[in-house]
């Protein structure tokens, strides 16, 4: 009982302060539903970047900000065996993002988003490879969904609804 008023209280509490959930009526997240469309991808890290936008924020079937990026991945080598063979690599992804107003060309959001995955470098060649390939595929995907909660935080701002 006393964590249902715990919770109503919190409810009202927010509701007072003008918090509205994001994808709740009225949030700015419905705003951004199906109206972002990013930059065309030109590599393997640009398109794993856009397709898990397109997942969250949906194709941009109503087209009415543009998202243009700049991605930057580096490569860390930080296990190393005993004779010097780098072993397990730190890959870190910057992505430079802004968020247009298609009408205005307004600066909408934007931001440096950045984080890393690891990968190990034992075993062959092939197996070197696909384990880089994945751990860059997961790295867009994190960074993805760093900038849509950018953008939802900000949305209630900007957003036309």
């Amino acid at each position: 009982m006393w964590l249902s008023k715990f919770f109503l209280a919190c409810t009202l509490t927010l509701a007072a302060c003008g918090f509205t959930p994001a994808y709740g009526p009225g949030g700015g997240g419905t705003a951004l539903q199906n109206t972002v469309l990013a930059a065309e991808p030109r590599d393997k890290a640009a398109f794993d970047l856009v397709e898990r936008l397109e997942e969250r924020l949906g194709p941009a079937d109503n087209r009415k900000y543009d998202l243009s990026y700049t991605i930057t991945l580096t490569p860390v080598g930080v296990g190393v065996s005993t004779n010097n063979a780098i072993t397990r690599y730190n890959l870190t992804g910057i992505v430079d993002w802004e968020l247009t107003d298609t009408v205005t060309r307004a600066r909408l959001a934007g931001g440096k988003t950045q984080n890393f995955t690891s990968y190990s470098a034992t075993g062959s060649t092939v197996a070197g490879l696909a384990a880089q390939e994945d751990a860059a595929q997961r790295l867009m995907r994190i960074i993805a969904d760093q900038i849509v909660s950018q953008l939802l935080a900000t949305s209630g701002e900007w957003a036309v609804k």
